[in-house]
């Protein structure tokens, strides 16, 4: 009796056990039983024979190099050979080689990646040593939150850049896009961006950047919020397949902190990058150029990796995106500009003639827009918001014609008001990296305005 009541509850825990294990084993263990050869080797591409049967797009293909084995994606299935990028800078294997398909790339955070550095397969670079392995396998290319069971934004969060809390505010799991030429400050915003203070975690993906700033953005923009960074570097030199995965890696990080709970705040500088690597992919792979040599699958890309951020279903955190884009010649018509500003929810622009005045941040307050108001807001302070854009409309539209002298004052009492209070506003807004952040941009900009009036009362000469 004693065994017959004993055995049903021995069985089923070892036959868990096992089914565990195999199920590991089954997920962990790569596929060799089938090997194809490598036929045709590009400088961007290999063409590999025997394995079409058993790939799909977006799978890993493990390539004998020699010494080591190089990975590479499908990007293309004919009936006789696929296509793969390979994640290295350079094709070395030999015609003839080798290859097999190979396990899918994933990763598994854990909190103690914070404070840490890696690279686009997840691998770390920072010499801290390796990194735990987390209890959660987090995809790449994971679904985006179903829309009906996503949370509401509403929460107002703080930036520090008054020029930002002011005329575009933030909500936590709210889309922005940084609209920049060259050498305009993006680099300067995002990195004032990185330092609000209302966030748990801040994962930072720095695609196709210069090696040098790499270092200087890590070391000095994020001095106060290291520890609770995550960074994902590609550099300009590294394979557009890494370029590409890039943002993906950091996308799939930010996912497992939102769905512990934190509010996130995600930087990808830039995604511009991400779409010039997108475009080397889709045109290794056989696709027309349809837009400015941008291939149609770049412009499927886009929306579905920002629509992977934003707000977590009801009762887990959120992922507030901030994405830089880097206009080309200064044109914001460019197609990715253009596709990127349809799918956020709100823009902020930064124009070089601000730039060449001095004035930093550089952003353009007529261009840049948040569609997601300040609930916190009151009817007073919505007005006053709205008042100020007028002038500086104003300001701005007359600006030609009080350079020739065309300007009587008293002739228009709003132009008036736009002339005397529009350039004490942008000296007010004007916030350099080594400056205070702001607490309450309502409250330093009317005492910076008050401390202007006081000025000019006390100087005789001023006008």
């Amino acid at each position: 009796m004693t065994l017959d009541t004993e055995a049903p509850a021995i069985r089923p825990n070892a036959l868990a056990r096992l089914e565990s294990g195999l199920t590991q084993a089954i997920k962990t263990q790569p596929f060799t039983s089938v090997a194809g050869v490598v036929t045709e080797i590009a400088m961007s591409h290999y063409r590999v024979a025997g394995l079409s049967r058993f790939l799909r797009l977006g799978e890993c293909v493990s390539v004998d190099a020699g010494d080591r084995f190089q990975l590479g994606e499908v990007v293309r299935i004919d009936d006789a050979t696929v296509t793969l990028k390979p994640f290295d800078a350079r094709c070395d294997a030999a015609i003839g080689a080798r290859a097999y398909r190979a396990q899918s790339l994933s990763l598994a955070p854990s909190p103690a990646w914070k404070g840490r550095a890696i690279d686009a397969l997840g691998r770390p670079i920072d010499g801290g040593g390796p990194l735990p392995a987390g209890d959660h396998v987090m995809p790449l290319d994971a679904e985006p939150p179903p829309a009906l069971q996503r949370s509401r934004v509403r929460k107002p969060i703080k930036s520090g850049i008054r020029i930002i809390d002011f005329f575009t505010p933030l909500c936590a799991g709210q889309r922005v896009g940084v609209f920049a030429g060259s050498g305009v400050g993006k680099s300067t915003m995002l990195a004032m961006l990185a330092r609000a203070p209302d966030f748990d975690t801040v994962v930072i993906a720095l695609v196709g950047e210069r090696g040098r700033e790499v270092r200087e953005f890590l070391d000095d923009a994020l001095v106060d919020n290291r520890q609770s960074a995550v960074a994902v570097v590609s550099t300009g030199d590294e394979s557009p397949m890494m370029r590409r995965l890039a943002p993906r890696t950091a996308m799939a990080v930010a996912e497992y902190f939102r769905d512990r709970g934190d509010s996130v705040l995600l930087i990808i500088d830039s995604v511009t990058r991400f779409a010039h690597a997108a475009r080397d992919v889709a045109l290794a792979a056989g696709e027309p150029a349809v837009a400015r040599g941008y291939a149609p699958s770049v412009f499927s890309d886009l929306p579905r990796l920002l629509e992977r951020a934003g707000p977590g279903i009801e009762g887990s955190g959120s992922i507030t995106g901030i994405f830089s884009v880097l206009v080309d010649g200064d044109d914001h018509n460019d197609p990715v500009a253009d596709s990127i500003r349809g799918t956020l929810d709100g823009h902020i622009v930064l124009d070089r003639a601000i730039a060449d005045q001095g004035r930093f941040p550089a952003v353009n307050i007529l261009s840049s827009v948040s569609r997601i108001p300040n609930p916190n807001w009151s009817p007073e302070q919505r007005k006053l918001v709205s008042k100020l854009r007028s002038l500086v409309a104003r300001f701005e539209e007359t600006r030609d014609l009080r350079l020739m002298g065309g300007f009587t004052p008293g002739a228009d009492p709003v132009l008036d008001q736009a002339v005397q209070s529009v350039p004490r506003l942008y000296e007010a807004m004007t916030q350099s990296l080594s400056s205070r952040p702001c607490d309450d941009p309502f409250i330093e900009l009317a005492a910076a305005l008050r401390n202007d009036a006081r000025d000019e009362r006390a100087d005789p000469a001023a006008g």
